[in-house]
């Protein structure tokens, strides 16, 4: 596996069909070549309709849960994120974020800093679960070039089928 999904996030995840892939792939990584964007539904609306977040973060194992802070704080590693507020519903906000680092549960934490919850996400501050466990939380898109072909791959997959994921595919299309 060249990266993983927080257990309850949806979406892409790549993986390697040889040792020779993985490392190029996480090559690409570690350089920053691949650009990650996941869709959120949130519960409240964010101060700005678009922004990028620079948080620093640190991971509590024994809550297995990252706090971000604004300032540098000892063992705090930074996180940046850009969102663009994509749609709204009746109680419910759409984002579209693109990850700019890949720190743990940094979309969940970062989001939650700022006032802004992801549905069904009790760990970082929802008020209610959603059916099954999982949040509205979804890794949408991958693109990066191809490490031998130099094409430029670009993989999307679709939100699982609910009410709320539906609405939003429909803004995006």
């Amino acid at each position: 596996m060249v990266h993983r999904l927080d257990r309850p996030t949806s979406g892409i995840v790549i993986f390697a069909r040889t040792s020779k892939a993985l490392s190029r792939m996480n090559e690409l990584f570690k350089n920053k070549e691949i650009n990650k964007i996941y869709w959120a539904v949130i519960d409240k609306l964010p101060s700005e309709n678009e922004a990028t977040l620079v948080h620093y973060l640190k991971k509590n194992e024994k809550q297995n849960k990252s706090y971000a802070f604004d300032t540098q704080k000892s063992g705090a590693k930074e996180a940046s994120l850009t969102y663009r507020l994509a749609g709204r519903s009746n109680k419910y906000y759409f984002l579209e974020i693109e990850l700019h680092t890949g720190r743990h549960h940094q979309i969940r934490a970062q989001l939650a800093k700022i006032g802004c919850h992801i549905k069904g996400d009790l760990k970082y501050g929802s008020s209610r679960s959603n059916p099954g466990g999982g949040i509205h939380l979804h890794a949408r898109s991958i693109e990066f070039i191809h490490p031998v072909s130099k094409e430029k791959l670009s993989i999307t997959a679709n939100p699982p089928g609910d009410v709320l994921w539906d609405e939003f595919v429909k803004i995006k299309v």
